[in-house]
């Protein structure tokens, strides 16, 4: 019986956290209210503060929906056969992809993370770990097949991330774009050249 119960409430939940992405883009992080989304829902709001216990609460599930997709597609690349270097490359622009794709074209859903960003959520920190895992697998695979030569993994992967951080972060992929820089694909190659080359 608890079984049916835990499954029928990780289904509000997630219920509630599609309806209140698709809120947050049709009508913006701020305007939507707890209230819209119990309406869509066709439940009161007091029901959806059973499961979430604010607004703030809901908008770090929905990030945390959009943020593990990120994290399920870095990892579905790290799994892959090939190189080192062609996996964190695909890795390192795939990450890029899917934030500009979901945060920077999208204003109102930039609205939403700028929110999340500026409230500093554990949601996001833990989403930068995970991908700098992710990359630091990528990292000791290249060094096994002798592919890479980094001293240390953890170092690398945490250099490699904050160099990409103008391309991961979707604030800064909004506010750097057409101005001066190196490029997506010029920043790769520089840090698998310094992958390859740090003997």
């Amino acid at each position: 019986m608890s079984d049916v119960t835990d499954h029928t409430e990780t289904d509000v939940r997630a219920r509630i956290l599609v309806t209140a992405e698709r809120l947050f883009r049709e009508i913006g992080y701020q305007k939507t209210t707890v209230a819209d989304i119990a309406k869509v829902l066709q439940m009161s709001p007091a029901n959806v503060y059973r499961f979430f216990d604010s607004k703030k609460s809901i908008n770090a599930g929905v990030a945390c929906r959009l943020m593990g997709e990120v994290e399920e597609a870095a990892k579905a690349i790290v799994a892959k056969r090939g190189s080192a270097a062609g996996r964190l490359r695909e890795l390192l622009v795939t990450v890029h992809r899917m934030n500009s794709d979901r945060y920077v074209a999208d204003s109102k859903m930039h609205e939403m993370v700028a929110v999340a960003m500026e409230e500093n959520w554990d949601v996001c920190k833990a989403h930068m770990q995970g991908i700098i895992e992710e990359i630091g697998k990528v990292i000791a695979s290249g060094v096994a097949s002798d592919e890479f030569h980094v001293s240390d993994v953890g170092v690398a992967a945490n250099c490699i991330c904050a160099s990409m951080v103008k391309f991961f972060h979707p604030l800064l992929i909004a506010e750097t774009a057409g101005k001066p820089g190196p490029t997506l694909d010029q920043m790769i190659d520089f840090v698998i050249a310094a992958l390859k080359g740090s003997k």
